[in-house]
């Protein structure tokens, strides 16, 4: 990770960060075999004009520009890290590590007493990652029911908690 810096989101940085936001969305739509939609980027333009959004944060190579994306949403006291990404051509290299490393300083510097993250529960190196980063108190649970399922071509985990099973 030698010469990415981390830094404060600029408008320059737009359509990097954009297109880093169709990664994720077509990443997260793809573990459950559904299609990111015409165009998955509309919702970084949503994002920026989110009330909650405190700041947004890149990871910044000198050589390919933005690989990586953090945003930190306040609610009272406590934070959520929403969105965490970074360009598959770079994940594994512990840009993700330092994007977090530094959305939880920008966190404590709020004295936020809490800072949570909602990755996909099909997202196991996610997860792994996480947890590997100190999220590992595991702090509600989310359960849907999907009332217009349509035909999946990725199979479903398995997933228990408290004895009982659930699907992810």
């Amino acid at each position: 990770m030698t010469d990415v810096v981390v830094r404060p989101y600029r408008p320059g940085d737009h359509a990097a960060a954009r297109a880093l936001w169709v990664e994720l969305a077509e990443r997260r739509s793809g573990l459950y075999g559904r299609s990111a939609g015409a165009d998955p980027g509309a919702g970084f333009e949503d994002y920026l004009t989110r009330l909650d959004l405190s700041g947004i944060w890149v990871a910044d190579d000198p050589n390919e520009g933005v690989i990586g994306l953090v945003g930190l949403l306040m609610q009272g006291t406590s934070g959520e890290v929403e969105p965490i990404v970074v360009a598959a051509r770079r994940r594994g290299s512990g840009i993700g590590a330092a994007l977090l490393k530094h959305v939880t300083g920008e966190a404590k510097k709020r004295s936020l007493a809490r800072l949570t993250i909602r990755p996909e529960s099909r997202n196991v190196e996610a997860m792994k990652s996480l947890h590997a980063a100190g999220f590992d108190l595991l702090s509600a649970v989310e359960l849907s029911l999907d009332l217009h399922p349509a035909p999946s071509t990725v199979d479903d985990i398995e997933i228990q908690l408290h004895g009982l099973r659930f699907r992810g």
